[in-house]
This record gives C-alpha cells, structure tokens and sequence, in this order.
C-alpha cells in the first residue's frame, strides 16, 4: 500500500447548485451555493490547462486510480483558491472557514454518491485503522493555507476547532500569497524567487500573531502542522513556538508534505537544518512530483531531461533517479530513511509532473521501482513512514464529534 501525503482530490469536485432563481435575491445561502458552484467550474476549466496531463485526460486524482495504483490513504487538501487572491497581505475574512466547510462537505456527498461503500473518509485514528482492516481506500481531509482561520487570534482558534471536530488531518499555514499568517517561500513556476519578491513583497517576520495562535491551537488539538510553503523565517518561529509547547520526552511532530531537498537555489525545497529538525522531531517529508521544484539543482551526477524519453519504462527509470537523490540525502541527514515519504501534490498545478508518473495509476509502479532501488526501506518510504505521525500523535475528531464519513451505496462510476 501507497500513503500519498498531498493530492488534490477535491480540485475536480463540483456541488450541487439546485438553486432556485427566484430566492436568490433573499437568500444568502443560495447565493453562497452558486458562487460555490460557479468558481468550482472555473477551476475545473483552469485545471484542464494547468493540472490535467491534456486537455481532456481529466484528474490525475480519482478512486479508482487511487485502487489501480495501490494508494491506500491519501491526505486531501481543502483549499478555496478564490479566497486566497487579494493581494497585498489583505487580511483573511471570518467567512474564508465557511468555504472550506463547504468544500469538505461536497466531497463527503461526492464520495458517498459516487463510490459507494467501498471508501472512507477518515476523521481520526480508530477510522483510519478501520478502513485499512477493511482494505477500503481513504481520504483524510486536510487544509492548504492558514488563511482560512480567520482575521482574530479568537477567530482563528474557533476554526482550528472546528476543523479538528470533522477530522482535519494537518494545515499547511503558509501558501502562495502572504495573508498575514505565515510569510512564504517562493512557489509559482512563472517566477524566480527575485521575480517573487519584488512583486508579491511581504513582511520580515515568520509567523503573524495569527499564525502563533493556529500553531498554539494546533498543538493543543493534536493537528499536525505541515511547513512546506514556509520562509526560512516562518519555519524558524514555528521550531520555536514548538519549544515552547513540548517537553524533551514528547516532542511535536511536523511534516513538510510536498517537498524535497534543496540542492539547487529554490528557497521552496528545504535546507539541511530543516531536514534535521524536522527528523529530531521525528516528523516526514513527502517528496512533491512537480518537475519545477523536485528537479531544481539538478540533484549531483544527474543531468536534466529536457528531451523526452522514448518509453514509459525510461521515462519512470529517470524520475526515479531524481527522487533517489532526494531520497538519500535526507537519509544521510537524518541518519536514516525513516523521515521522508512520497507527496505528490497531483492536481495542484503543479504541471508538468515528473516522467512516467501521470496519475495515481502510475504510483504502483513508483513503488515497485523503489522496492528495487531501496529494498529495505520502500515499504517505510511508501507507507509506514507517511502513516506514523497519524496513527501516533494525531488525535482527530472525537468519536462522538466524528461525522458519518463512510460512503453509502452507489457504484463507481467508471
């Protein structure tokens, strides 16, 4: 089994809009339906351009890909694009959380609609053991940007709760565009990091005051924090307040789920320190598919592929070899293979992907890859690995908080 630890499976995801013209003048909540359902249409028609392998290929996240290339559980970013884009530090609204509660409940209806009772969305531990016993295929909803939290400390505490109530796996604080959270490494593949800096500029600080109270919030519901998107500064402040929050005997885990080694120049991809605190935590770091970032450098003795290669079992043979590199220098860093995992961030925009690793299909084969190149570590760096922070620090919702997340009956639809 594969534990993808960042694909986007709601990015194709649209709700419902039974609206009815004639209430939408009195009724909020039918215009929130239909904006919900318009901006899920424009990034449905962007994806087809910047997320699809082509035009018509469709997602490269989908249940049954997930089952013909043996992922297991993937975590499952929530995140409203449209309410990332005021530019300029532009506080975050208190409103941002509804979109997001929204969002998580459209895909709990999707899954339950269309895949039936052979899925699971995953609130907390006890369900994820569950699905696994039961060989069910899993969604463990997460959260991509800080900014959704909320424009107050109070604010932003109330929505950790509430996230941490429907099971929320872990919140990645910073994003694309600093919204007075957590200023941002340099992410957009149209722009250098110079190019970034001059004209998205944020402040000198790490984490805002917001951002103090989501990672204070965070530890005390046992939600991971994932620092991939940080500054060097943010991921300095988060270590600290860390420290503060822990003792030596029980140390709080972080995970960088969409990234990599930093052998080039990108401020993205993680530095040696990083890689040694996150290991001291005993946190992981999920290896990103897209070729911008994974392929920065190159990694040492490794050209980079700009013609195609001829056959898929090339192609694959190369990617491989990209991921190795990363896959070994953590090792050498952390001591051992125990502290990197694979995070694909499929869906993401993050076009074009590594060669030969199209879509979920392809993961099958990634792994019998890595099974040969690291036979005594693939099946951590597959699975186990990606899996121990969730099954032995997160704390998810409550049983009795936990929603009905088990899809009902419905076939899959091909």
């Amino acid at each position: 089994m594969i534990v993808d630890l960042h694909a986007h499976y709601p990015m194709h995801i649209v709700p419902t809009a039974r609206v009815k013209l004639w209430r939408l003048l009195t009724s909020h909540r039918e215009r929130r339906r239909l904006i919900d359902w318009v901006e899920a249409l424009l990034v449905g028609l962007a994806s087809r351009f910047r997320n699809y392998a082509s035009f018509h290929a469709g997602p490269r996240v989908r249940i049954r890909y997930m089952r013909r290339g043996g992922v297991g559980v993937a975590l499952s970013p929530l995140y409203s694009f449209f309410d990332e884009l005021p530019l300029g530090g532009a506080t975050p609204k208190a409103s941002y959380i509804g979109s997001l509660e929204r969002q998580l409940a459209a895909v709990t209806d999707h899954v339950r609609d269309k895949h039936g009772d052979g899925v699971a969305i995953v609130a907390n531990p006890a369900q994820l053991a569950d699905a696994r016993a039961a060989g069910k295929p899993a969604l463990i909803h997460c959260v991509e940007g800080g900014f959704h939290l909320g424009p107050t400390e109070e604010a932003v505490m109330g929505a950790v709760d509430r996230l941490a109530d429907l099971g929320v796996g872990y919140i990645t604080l910073a994003h694309l565009i600093y919204r007075e959270i957590a200023t941002d490494a340099p992410a957009l593949p149209f722009m250098t990091d110079d190019q970034y800096r001059r004209w998205l500029p944020q402040p000198e600080e790490g984490l805002s005051e917001l951002g103090r109270a989501a990672v204070a919030a965070m530890a005390r519901r046992r939600m991971l924090i994932d620092v991939s998107h940080m500054s060097e500064r943010s991921l300095e402040d988060t270590f600290e307040q860390l420290e503060g929050l822990e003792t030596p005997e029980a140390r709080i885990p972080v995970l960088a789920t969409h990234a990599g080694y930093r052998f080039g120049a990108q401020e993205y991809m993680l530095r040696e320190a990083t890689v040694r605190r996150i290991a001291e935590r005993d946190g992981v770091i999920g290896l990103i598919f897209a070729r911008h970032q994974i392929e920065d450098g190159p990694p040492p003795n490794l050209p980079r592929q700009r013609k195609p290669l001829l056959t898929k079992r090339r192609r694959l043979a190369w990617s491989v070899d990209v991921l190795a590199a990363h896959i070994v220098r953590i090792g050498e860093i952390a001591g051992s293979n125990r502290h990197v995992a694979l995070g694909s961030d499929f869906d993401g925009f993050i076009k074009p992907t590594l060669p030969g690793l199209r879509d979920m299909r392809d993961m099958a084969h990634l792994r019998d890859a890595l099974m040969s190149r690291f036979p005594d570590d693939a099946e951590a760096i597959c699975r186990r690995n990606a899996l121990r922070p969730f099954e032995t620090y997160w704390q998810g919702a409550s049983p009795a908080a936990a929603p009905d997340t088990l899809a009902s009956d419905e076939r899959e639809p091909r």
